[in-house]
This record gives structure tokens, C-alpha cells and sequence, in this order.
């Protein structure tokens, strides 16, 4: 297996959050369907164990780790959410430059709209790349200069799993940044209202998964019926 629960440092509640240094950091998280993925892509299953810091964003996960008796075994589901809400209220209260890479024009600029309300001490800048698989090199450097010319206090990326872990973490090196950078994908989109998160309810019993499932059933039925049914195949493999 390329990746295996049983070996993964997870930040294991949400107070670890708070305890992560300063500078420089490759946030991530994971979930079943990140780990499905990177059983098939090497690449994807490499940032994932060589970022900074993982995240456990799914009930799943968290259950899995326990039930192999991983080395790390966490209290519960910290979602992008969690992560996006913590660094964007630290900031807010020290006052700061957000940089947010990935999605549409719309789209950011309804998140940046919204965050002059919620954080009227962050100043956002953003970046919409080409709608596309993959990137050419003059592409890639236009990205990684905007982000370096910035110089944000806070970076967010979204162009959903793997696609941007991958990239993250083949231009990191190329990132002249001090901040904490988070891979955070569907995010954008529930910041922005264009997609609608899970009600409290069905986040609390560990169901958003089946909320976004009969929100979007034929975009979502591959990843949520196939894919659990993968994800508990491989964790009995492990």
C-alpha cells in the first residue's frame, strides 16, 4: 500500500491546532476518499506523508485509526472548516494579508466580498488559475510569483484532492513564504454559499458526507457508495 493509516501523524484534536509553530507549513488533510486516491497515485500519497501537518477530516479516518490501533489516534473529525475558521480568526485578530489560490473568479470574489465582513482586519488578495488538469510551466511560475509577490500571512489553496496537495507540494520549494499554507478545496465553495454545507446536525453525527451525496447524487455516488465501500477494503488490508 503507498499509504497506510496505521503510520500517519494526524494532529489529533482541535487544541493541536493552536499548538502548531509559526513560519512556514504545509497544512493537509485526509479523509476516505484521499485515502482511496492515494493507493493509485504515488505522488498524492508522498505529499500526503511529507507535508507538515495532516489533518483527519473524516469521521471515518478518526474510527479507522482507532480500530487498527494506529500510532496516532485522534478525539475526532477536524474539518477544512475547522482548519479555515481557526487561522482566519487568529489573523483577523493580529491583522494580516490572505492569499486564496484555486476556484473561479465568481467564486472569489464572493469569499472575498464576505471575508471584508467576517475579518475586517484581514486584507485578501486572489488568485484564479486556467480551468484545467494540469498546468503548463509558464502557468505554474505565473501561480508561484503571484503568491511570492503577495507575500501572504495566510494561504489557502482549492482546486480539490489531489490536485492541489500535489501542487503545493511540488512547488513548495518555490514558495517564498513565512506563513501557514492549507489545502482546502471545497471550502472556497461553502465560504462563498455557491455549494451548501451540511446542516449542524448532520455534521455532528459524522453524515455530511451523506448529506452532500443526496444534495449531488450523480456527481457524488462514485466517491460516497463505491468509495466507502474501497475504504473499508483497505483498511482491512492494513
Amino acid at each position: 500500500m503507498l499509504l497506510k493509516l496505521t503510520n500517519l501523524s494526524l494532529v489529533e484534536n482541535r487544541q493541536g491546532l493552536a499548538a502548531l509553530p509559526e513560519g512556514k507549513l504545509l497544512i493537509n488533510t485526509i479523509n476516505a476518499h484521499s485515502y482511496n486516491t492515494a493507493q493509485k497515485d504515488k505522488l498524492f500519497a508522498e505529499a500526503l506523508q511529507r507535508g507538515d501537518v495532516l489533518i483527519p477530516d473524516g469521521a471515518s479516518i478518526v474510527k479507522a485509526c482507532r480500530w487498527l490501533n494506529a500510532k496516532s489516534k485522534p478525539a475526532g473529525r477536524i474539518a477544512g472548516w475547522d482548519l479555515f475558521e481557526f487561522e482566519m480568526n487568529k489573523l483577523n485578530r493580529r491583522g494580516g494579508k490572505c492569499f486564496f489560490m484555486g476556484s473561479s473568479e465568481k467564486v472569489l470574489a464572493l469569499v472575498k466580498r464576505r471575508a471584508a465582513v467576517d475579518f475586517p482586519h484581514i486584507e485578501v488578495e486572489t488568485y484564479s488559475p486556467p480551468y484545467k488538469p494540469e498546468f503548463s510551466e509558464e502557468e505554474n511560475r505565473a501561480i508561484v510569483e503571484a503568491i511570492n509577490k503577495a507575500n501572504p500571512d495566510l494561504l489557502w489553496i482549492g482546486m480539490t484532492a489531489p490536485k492541489q496537495e500535489k501542487w503545493a507540494y511540488t512547488h513548495w520549494n518555490e514558495l517564498n513564504i513565512h506563513c501557514h499554507c492549507g489545502t482546502i478545496g471545497a471550502v472556497f465553495d461553502f465560504y462563498a454559499g455557491t455549494v451548501k454545507r451540511a446542516p449542524a446536525w448532520w455534521q455532528r453525527h459524522s453524515l455530511e458526507w451523506c448529506y452532500r451525496l443526496l444534495k449531488e447524487p450523480r456527481r457524488m455516488w462514485r466517491r460516497y457508495i463505491i468509495g466507502n465501500l474501497l475504504f473499508m477494503w483497505n483498511t482491512c488490508k492494513e
